[in-house]
């Protein structure tokens, strides 16, 4: 018989084009509080909170570009409100918030390195907050 295998945390690792420059976006523009940091020059890492357990941990480096295929999905209360604060950070939303076919406000913006960040407002009437 097979033992079963305890996920006990996780976290998103991050390996940037321009280690100073993401942390500046992620603590300065989206406002990520620190969790913890560690080392200096280019051994230096530093762990956001992103809510509900979650962790982001931004280290390294990588002159690779990110896939298309991955987004980090960040739910917040105010889209608007979180609309404007990133516009006036100097972020360049792809569009206005808009009620998506499954019913979630959503916008999209984009990490230095070009990494999809999905701003995501669950409507007070949506299923996901009455289940």
């Amino acid at each position: 018989m097979l033992g079963c295998m305890e996920i006990l945390a996780s976290r998103i690792l991050l390996h940037p084009a321009d280690l100073d420059r993401s942390l500046r976006f992620y603590e300065e523009t989206i406002g990520l509080a620190i969790y913890r940091e560690w080392g200096s020059g280019p051994s230096r890492g530093v762990a956001f909170f992103l809510g509900g357990g979650g962790v982001l941990e931004i280290s390294g480096g990588s002159p690779q570009p990110p896939s298309g295929a991955t987004e980090l999905v960040l739910q917040v209360r105010d889209l608007r409100a979180t609309f404007a604060l990133l516009v006036e950070r100097g972020v360049t939303p792809e569009g206005e918030p808009e009620l998506k076919p499954w019913g979630l406000l959503e916008m999209t913006v984009h990490d230095p390195d070009g990494l999809a960040l999905i701003f995501v407002e669950v409507p007070a009437d949506h299923p996901r907050r009455r289940s």
